[in-house]
């Protein structure tokens, strides 16, 4: 692989490779430089030798090659010039057109070169042979030669450049072009299988771009430019369709421009429209769905009577008459009458996907089979005004077919009328969308309407006819044709009849008696019946009329339950059967589904093992014949020269196998090649020795030739020496002429020399005090700015340190008020603590006197009683001190224990007690305490005593 530090080199050694016929070598090496790592970026230089390289990929028809530079040159120039990209596949589809049109124009050349060579001879014994031997034609053959390759290229270029561009919203444009290109190629060469095939390219590409919708640089189909580059060549796509007469291919492609609305949802242009429905009348018409076909004329004709303000009256009437002879052409009947259930699915789902084609809005949930119906369309058309428009011929058709009863001469009314619709017809000059409109493709089908209305008129008046009479009525067809088209019609309903053929007459009627036309003949005669049987027999006499009115009514009532339930089981039994009969339908059509498919695999299966085993015997023999060919070359080789040498032929007339034939092919070649290198050999020590000799004998004649050589050399050194030394004094001499001349001159030249040092000198100082000046006010100018700047700094910083301190300052004043609202928040808390504390302390105190005082009168009683029966004591009264004392002893607000209580008992009370806050409570009880209220309920006893000890005690309280 070449590196060039420059494209231009690469550029520059292709060309020259060129030029010596390496194109090869310079394709590699173009190749190797556009898929270099080291030219990503996009350069002028890069466009020419892509121009360099498609040529020469055309040129050697190297589709890969071009392939792989296009889409390395795509990534390069993607984001940065496309139109660079866009001109180069121009110039490659430039070319591989050219190179195809070139081939095609050489082999009709050659053709017509070779047609004219010999006029006595028709052909000549080697073309006659070739032809024979290869099954073809001289200018098939050169059409295979000459034009195939090229034809193959171009259409591998097609879609190169279909791939390189697709979903690229950069070169949409380019992408829609070369697919009308592609189209075109298809339909000027009848390229029938490549124009399938770039169909559903086409169509990938599309499917791709909706299922990822990820991708960089996809195209917006909702742009409205965008969409009417894709309905465009769809369009494109069914005309060409039609073109070449791929009804299927066109009808892929009239689904696909309708997903492509779906998709989108939105309506194309009306032009677009026009076409799309003229396409679909052709597909419509060609696979004999005549109803479909007669409503896309319907709707073509709504598009142009709307929108087209330049219709004439003429083709207007031309339009109008075909849709009224499009709806007329459709059978009279339905053809679907007895078909099966899933028949009936089937039929409604192509009714809704047909309708859905042709933009006719339908009910999925309803019969469809009443909206898009012969008699739904010529209902449309009265209502619509298209009768008011087509021509009268056309009108009268309509009148007789549709609404007239002539069952004898209906056919001799019709006909001069279809001769005289055959004849109109035409191009619509002011519809140039619009096809040409033949009317006399209609006539046939008209034909076979005007057949079985003929039929269906004469059964309602005759119940036989014979078959002379029925044929002389219809004079379009043959009775055979007029016997097939009411085979069909009895088929589907439309027709009652019978032709026995024996009589040589037709029955008309039905003798089931289920039919329609014997129905009200039933009812008559069973109402004639129950009349004869009451004449008969009399009815009974009721015994009053409530009786019988009351009878009557039950009666009435019981049958009309009895037909109730009748029909209930009618009903089931009907939908059991249907139920039934469905299920088997099913299970017939799976097994026949099964059952195909199996044979179909088998059948798939034996035809490939069929096609495998003739490849291999064909090839087999293909070889076979291809040694034998060989050999018998060998051996004719060998037999020739065996000739030219005066030998006898080897195995002459003998039968010799094709292992023996190369066998003695081969002796003789290594024969030949032996008494070859004996020759060279030979030859080579004649050579030698003859190339010595002359060597010796030109030697000396080279030494004489170089001694004279040497003098003739040295002569001429001489005589040139002396012209040179000749020539440089006759310069001399004009030298010093010159300087002489010139030297007058000196002063004059010295005096202009110095005024233009003087001007220079003066304008240099100017320009350097200028300088100067300028310099000095600038540094004054930025050494004030400076000084400006830095006061500016200056004042900026100071203000700045003064914001921070003043709030570092506030920030200080804040926590310090926050620490000492803390503090004091603190001291008030422990405060309450402690009031609260001494408050608790207070209140366990008090519980502690209260709970002495109790115990104090419990034990009271207790020794009063002990010592009133002790005999020792004294009365009870004589000794009241101790009372006075146990009473005195709470009121002092001391804890005494109980021993020493028990000592002084007989001793007085002790003076009170400070309490324990330092002062002398010397208050009285009184009778009015608050302390009081509070005790009244009796403690332990309810005495007198106690509560009176007690209220004593709690009005000597301390009060804090």
């Amino acid at each position: 692989m070449a590196t060039f530090v420059k494209p231009e080199n690469a550029l520059k050694r292709a060309e020259e490779l060129v030029n010596v016929g390496q194109k090869q070598a310079a394709l590699q090496a173009l190749h190797d430089l556009i898929t270099s790592k080291r030219y990503k970026a996009w350069q002028k230089t890069l466009e020419r030798i892509m121009f360099k390289y498609v040529e020469l990929c055309v040129d050697m028809r190297k589709g890969r090659f071009a392939k792989d530079g296009l889409i390395q040159y795509r990534i390069t120039c993607q984001q940065v010039n496309v139109s660079s990209l866009e001109e180069v596949i121009k110039y490659f589809m430039q070319l591989a057109t050219e190179k195809a049109e070139q081939a095609r124009t050489q082999a009709q050349a050659l053709e017509e070169a070779l047609d004219v060579e010999d006029l006595e001879v028709d052909k000549r014994p080697e073309d006659l042979m070739l032809s024979y031997v290869s099954g073809e034609k001289g200018k098939d053959r050169s059409d295979r030669e000459l034009v195939t390759p090229w034809f193959k290229f171009l259409w591998e270029t097609y879609r190169t450049v279909l791939e390189i561009l697709r979903n690229n919203s950069k070169l949409e444009s380019l992408y829609a072009m070369t697919a009308h290109r592609a189209f075109q190629f298809c339909k000027q060469y009848k390229r029938t299988t490549e124009f399938r095939r770039l169909c559903e390219i086409i169509r990938n590409h599309l499917a791709n771009l909706n299922k990822y919708k990820d991708q960089r640089d996809r195209p917006d189909l909702t742009a409205p430019e965008s969409l009417q580059l894709y309905l465009d060549t769809r369009i494109e796509q069914l005309k060409i369709a039609t073109d070449l007469e791929l009804w299927q291919e066109a009808f892929r492609s009239v689904e696909d421009i309708h997903g492509l609305m779906n998709l989108v949802k939105k309506s194309p242009k009306t032009p677009l429209m026009v076409v799309y429905y003229a396409k679909l009348t052709d597909v419509f018409w060609v696979s004999h769905s005549h109803l479909y076909h007669a409503y896309a004329w319907f709707k073509l004709f709504t598009l142009q009577k709307s929108y087209n303000k330049n219709l004439s009256q003429k083709d207007l009437q031309l339009i109008a008459s075909s849709v009224l002879l499009a709806a007329l052409s459709v059978t009279p009947y339905d053809q679907k009458h007895g078909a099966s259930h899933l028949e009936l699915e089937n039929e409604k789902e192509r009714n809704l996907r047909m309708a859905s084609l042709i933009n006719f809005t339908l009910d999925p949930k309803g019969e469809s089979r009443e909206m898009l119906s012969r008699s739904s369309l010529l209902s449309e058309l009265n209502n619509k005004g298209v009768m008011t428009c087509v021509s009268q011929e056309v009108k009268d058709i309509y009148n007789i077919l549709e609404h007239e009863f002539f069952p004898l001469d209906l056919a001799s009314r019709v006909q001069p009328l279809l001769a005289k619709i055959a004849k109109l017809g035409g191009k619509p000059s002011s519809a140039s969308s619009v096809p040409e409109v033949q009317l006399s493709k209609y006539v046939p089908a008209l034909e076979k309407l005007t057949t079985l209305r003929v039929l269906q008129q004469v059964s309602r008046v005759y119940q036989s006819i014979t078959i002379g009479t029925l044929s002389k009525m219809i004079p379009f067809f043959d009775f055979s044709l007029v016997e097939k088209l009411s085979v069909d019609a009895a088929k589907y309903n439309f027709l009652s009849m019978k032709v026995d053929h024996l009589k040589g007459a037709v029955l008309f009627g039905n003798v089931n008696v289920e039919s329609d036309v014997l129905t009200d003949h039933l009812a008559v005669l069973a109402d004639s019946l129950n009349k004869a049987r009451n004449l008969i027999y009399l009815p009974m006499k009721k015994q009053s009329k409530l009786g019988e009115k009351h009878g009557l009514a039950e009666t009435v009532d019981k049958e009309h339950k009895r037909l109730l339930a009748r029909k209930s089981i009618i009903e089931k039994r009907k939908e059991e059967h249907e139920r039934q009969m469905l299920e088997m339908e099913r299970e017939e059509e799976s097994k026949r589904l099964k059952l195909q498919k199996v044979t179909e695999e088998a059948e798939q299966k034996r035809l490939a093992e069929e096609y495998t085993r003739r490849q291999e015997q064909r090839i087999r023999r293909e070889i076979e014949e291809r040694e034998l060919q060989e050999a018998q070359a060998l051996l004719f080789e060998t037999q020739k020269g065996a000739k030219k040498k005066g030998k006898k032929p080897l195995l002459d007339g003998e039968k010799v196998t094709k292992q023996t034939l190369i066998e003695l092919a081969l002796s003789e070649q290594l024969k030949e090649r032996q008494e070859l290198e004996k020759k060279l050999q030979k030859l080579g020590k004649t050579m030698d020795y003859m190339e010595r000799a002359k060597r010796e004998e030109e030697a000396q004649l080279i030494e004489q030739a170089f001694q004279q050589h040497l003098v003739e050399e040295k002569i001429f050194h001489e005589n040139e020496q002396l012209k040179a030394i000749e020539l440089s004094r006759q310069h001399h001499a004009g030298d010093l002429q010159e300087k002489n001349r010139l030297a007058r001159m000196m002063d004059d030249k010295v005096i202009f020399q110095q005024r233009i040092v003087n001007c220079r000198e003066t304008e240099y100082n100017r320009l350097k005090k200028e300088r100067e000046d300028t310099i000095n006010q600038l540094i004054a100018l930025r050494k004030h700015e400076r000084e400006t700047k830095r006061k500016m700094l200056f004042y900026l910083k100071s203000e700045e340190e003064r914001l921070t301190r003043l709030r570092e300052e506030e920030e200080a004043r804040k926590h310090e008020e926050e620490e000492r609202r803390k503090k004091e928040e603190a001291e008030r808390k422990a405060k309450l603590d402690a009031i609260a504390e001494r408050q608790r302390q207070r209140e366990r105190e008090a519980e502690e006197k209260e709970r002495l005082r109790r115990d104090a009168l419990l034990r009271r009683p207790t020794e009063a009683l002990s010592r009133s029966i002790d005999p020792a004591s004294g009365p009870h009264t004589a000794d009241p001190v101790p009372v006075a004392a146990a009473a005195a002893a709470p009121t002092s607000g001391k804890y005494v224990p109980r021993f020493r209580r028990e000592r002084n008992e007989g001793q007085t009370a002790a003076p009170p007690e400070p309490d324990r806050w330092g002062r002398q409570d010397d208050r009285a009880p009184q009778s009015g305490d608050r302390w009081r209220n509070d005790e009244q309920r009796p403690s332990y006893g309810g005495s007198r005593t106690s509560s009176a000890s007690s209220s004593s005690w709690s009005s000597s309280r301390p009060r804090g």
